[in-house]
Parts: C-alpha cells; structure tokens; sequence
C-alpha cells in the first residue's frame, strides 16, 4: 500500500522512484489527508480507472512508452530471438522440403481458391513419400496394423488367420496387451529377434545378434543417433565425417547442427555415379589439416543419384576404413529398390564378415534400414532398425542410455518393421497377394526408372545416368550464362532458379541439385520416379518443354 500527501495531481518520474520504475504513482486532491492506494489494485492503465486519476487515454499510452524507455518493460521482451537462437540450427538446411516445396504449397493453395495457372494441379516429385504419390499400401501390413490397433477386429472373419495370428504375438510382447504403451527403449524384443532372423537370411546365414540391433524413428533417428556418440572436440580435434556429394541433406543437417565438421567426397558421374577410392584418399588427406576425421557414411543404393554399389567398391570402401581407422556407416533404406541388370545389392555386413576376420573382428560397423522405402512405402509410421557391429561394450552401454532418454521409437511403427522382416511366408493364406502386391510394386519402379532416363536423355541440354536403384534420378542440366548471372543477381544457385521458374510455369516441384552438393560448375535437379506412370509422362514432357523453352528465353 502506497500513502500520498498532496493538492496536486501528477506522475512520478523514474528517477523519482530509485529507478525501480515499477508502478506510476498518481497523486491526488483530496481534503482529507491522504488517499490509500493499492497498485495491485488500482492501475492507472485501466479504463475504469481513467476518470478517477483524470488521465486521458493518450496520457496513458504516454507513460506505458516512457517507462518501456527506460527499461521496464523491455525486460519482458522475448527471451528467445533470431539473435539468441542456437547458430547451429541456423546452420541447418534441408533441401527436400526447402522454399520451393514451401512456394508448392502456397500454389497448391492458390489453386484452391480458383487462382488462374498454365496447369491445373502441382505434381510434387521433390520427396521420396510413395503413397503421397498414389501407391497402395500392402494389404497384409494394413491388416495387422488395425488388428493390433483394434483388437475387438481379431473377432471378425473379414481377416486372415495369419494376419490374427501376428497380430496377436505382437499385442503379446506390448505392454498390456496394447500398440499404446511404452515398449523397451532398445525395441520391442521379439521384434528385434526378427530382424536378426531376417539379417541373416538376407546375408546367407551370418550370424546377428538381437543384442545389436536397436529399433528407431526411421532410419534418420539411427542416423542422427550415431552421429552424436561420434562427435566430441574442438577446433583441430573437432569431428569432421565423410559424407558424399551429392549427398541426402539429412547428413549436412545433421552435421551442422552437431556443429560437426562436414568432409565431401564426390561421386564419379562420369561413370554412374561410383565411389573412387582415391577421392577418398583426397577428401580424408584435405580434412586432417582441419579436423580429426572419424567416420565415413555411405548410401547404397545411393540417394539422390541412384547408383548401386558393385560388390569389389564395398570391399575396397571397407579396406580403406580399416586402414584409415574410421567408423562405417552403411545407410541401406533402398535395398529392395535395385532395378538395372547385373546390379545387386550387397550389405556391408555381409561382405565384411566374407572378408574374413581381419576386417569383421575389428571395422566398426552401424547399418540402418527403414519401413519407409522399397516396395513397403510407409514413410508415415516412422519404422526403422540399425544393427551395430565390433561396437565397444561401454560405447554400447552409452548408446543405449542415449536411447533411453527418447522413451521408445514408436510402436505401431516397431510392429510395421516385424511385418516387413518377417512377411507372409509360404502355405500362410496370405503369402500369395503378398508377392503379387510387391512384385507390381517393385516391377513398376523398375519401369518408370527406364522411362525417365530414356526421356530425360532425349532433351538437349540434359544428361541422365541410368537409375540403377533407390527411387530417384539426378540428372545434370545445362544452365545458359545469362540465366547463371540472372541467378546470382537475385542471390539464387542457378539450378534454383531454375527449379523455381519450373514450379511456376509447369506446377512441376522438383529439388534443385544445389541442395544435395554438387562439383563447382555443374547443375542439376533431383526428382523421384514415384509418380504413377502416366503422370510421370506428363512430368517429364513438361520438363522437356520447359528446358527447351527456357534454353532458349536464355540464350
């Protein structure tokens, strides 16, 4: 309570108050005495108040300026600014979802609210998300995923025994008999007996321990995860990886946000995008002056270039990560997705362990898969597993605390990882659908793979490698001088003006090569082959139109 003494009526300066500043007192005519007043109470600011203290409200907004002035209330200002945040995560980019699938979208809206465009819709080929894009789930995965969802189902005839019966074994192995509690933080269990069953039936009967495998969010959380047992010390001392370029902006996002020290290799596009060894020797060399390099991450079937690795590349990478002393990381997501003849897929586990003790006893090794990629498409679930290899026992320890701390990777997406490692088998009533749905899903994939390097390598100007795998292709695009200098006027890459005037005129959004990594001098643009076939044909006949067209309004 404040007591004031006085015939006249004003406003305390800040001064006035011991530069406290925190209330304005207002002093009042009153025969009696004195006038008790509450500040807590009674605010001069209120519009109740007003015609009592006599102050207009202009006189009010006056003082509340005055005292922000003087400090008052700028100490209320936000704790959390552009300036204050984290310089790591300002660090962070991400192509794939970057501002041309931003301006996508603001089209896709604009459509919608009857704005007149060259084109009726936007064909979205920037993301690998299959069922965005029109594929069909498998039904055996669906099925047990509502069973397990709604258990009341596993009454109804409508579904297979088979489907009820794995079903119920997961339901069994989750807390409560419900998809809805916390599991193991390293993964349901019985699933991760699963995937090492499927490891080593994939990799000819190699032996892989449930102890080593870890369930995640996506292939990403394992990723990320391993990345920040790996980083540590500072300037010279400071952890740079080995990522390739083009690389999947997942890496350099990642990185950075570690503040990690982020080393490029280059892929060989002159021959369909190959790993050479003496780049690598290059890279590593260069970074040493800088940096202490401790890892080295490999995407086989690559992404974005769409390569798959020979079986002699994976032997000469493992020797020189042996030799050179590095942690491997093998990102494996498109396993399934190998289209051209004579490549297969081979797993670096696999192959380390037929090299033989030398290099399995002792390379490092961390391998990561995902329900999102492949035939399976289920990007939304958010499934994935990673298989750690000759890790040390205290590491592992550390590992699994890290992965404590996230609770557990979610269920429904745990259970989609056991359908995919462990499908229909064969008598089971739904083994049959199962091969026919994925054998079309699989075979499409290959087609459209074809279809887009045949039609990109018609249009002048546009060189295409054959997509070998995964589910994209990263063509180079010739990019006329005045367009470059254009680019570099307004701030862009070129290749982002490029993919922005495509988007516009086309409603075609494709991810410019610049997002990825690409050599000095070169251009180019990523695009899925997910789009069904006949849209993939309207795609790509609007890319050739464009490209000519804007060769020309360029030259």
């Amino acid at each position: 309570m404040l007591s004031f003494r006085s015939v006249f009526a004003g406003t305390l300066r800040q001064e006035d108050m011991g530069g406290g500043a925190l209330i304005t007192a207002l002093w009042l005519r009153k025969s009696a005495g004195h006038v008790m007043l509450n500040p807590l109470r009674l605010s001069p600011f209120s519009s109740s108040r007003r015609t009592v203290f006599g102050l207009s409200a202009s006189r009010c907004g006056l003082i509340q300026r005055k005292m922000t002035e003087n400090g008052v209330a700028s100490r209320r200002g936000k704790v959390l600014t552009i300036d204050t945040l984290n310089p790591c995560v300002k660090k962070v980019e991400y192509a794939v979802r970057g501002p041309i699938v931003q301006r996508a979208l603001q089209i896709e809206k604009e459509l919608k609210e009857g704005a007149k465009k060259p084109f009726s819709e936007v064909i979205k080929a920037n993301i690998g998300d299959a069922h965005a894009m029109g594929q069909r789930p498998i039904t055996f995965f669906r099925q047990v995923l509502a069973l397990c969802s709604f258990p009341d189902l596993l009454d109804d005839g409508s579904f297979p025994e088979d489907a009820k019966n794995r079903a119920r074994r997961i339901l069994q192995s989750c807390g409560g008999s419900s998809m809805g509690a916390y599991s193991a933080s390293q993964g349901i269990d019985c699933v991760r007996q699963d995937v090492a069953r499927y490891i080593e039936r994939r990799d000819g009967g190699i032996p892989s321990d449930p102890d080593n495998i870890y369930l995640t969010t996506g292939a990403s959380d394992g990723i990320v995860t391993m990345l920040k047992l790996l980083v540590c010390g500072e300037g010279q001392t400071r952890t740079g990886v080995m990522i390739s370029i083009p690389q999947y902006p997942l890496y350099s996002a990642a990185l950075a946000e570690l503040s990690a020290v982020q080393i490029n290799y280059y892929l060989n596009e002159e021959r369909c995008w190959s790993l050479d060894i003496s780049e690598l020797r290059r890279s590593l060399a260069e970074a040493r002056q800088h940096c202490n390099p401790r890892a080295l991450c490999i995407i086989n079937p690559g992404n974005p270039t769409g390569q798959v690795q020979s079986r002699q590349c994976i032997e000469d990478v493992i020797r020189f990560a042996a030799e050179e002393h590095l942690f491997l990381m093998a990102d494996e997501v498109y396993q399934d997705n190998v289209y051209a003849d004579g490549c297969q897929f081979h797993s670096f586990k696999k192959v380390l362990f037929e090299m033989g003790p030398e290099y399995s006893d002792t390379v490092e090794l961390a391998s990561f898969h995902s329900t999102s990629k492949c035939y399976m498409g289920e990007c939304g679930f958010r499934g994935g597993y990673m298989e750690v290899i000759n890790m040390d026992p205290e590491v592992k320890e550390q590992l699994t605390k890290l992965v404590s701390v996230r609770l557990c990777p979610p269920v429904p997406g745990q259970a989609l990882m056991d359908l995919v490692v462990n499908p229909p088998q064969p008598g089971e009533p739904s083994h049959a659908n199962f091969l026919k749905e994925r054998s079309a899903t699989l075979s499409a994939l290959a087609e459209k793979a074809k279809l887009t390097e045949q039609i990109l390598n018609t249009v002048p100007g546009i060189t295409c490698n054959p997509v070998q795998g995964a589910m994209y292709s990263f063509p180079q695009i010739t990019i006329p001088e005045r367009a470059v200098k254009e680019a570099k006027e307004k701030g862009q890459a070129p290749d982002m003006l490029y993919c922005m005037k495509l988007l516009e005129e086309t409603g075609i959004c494709l991810v410019p090569g610049s997002g990825f990594g690409q050599r000095d001098g070169t251009y180019h643009f990523r695009m899925t082959i997910l789009p069904s076939t006949d849209k993939l044909r309207i795609l790509l006949d609007k890319v050739k139109e464009f490209h000519q067209c804007f060769t020309q309004q360029y030259s």
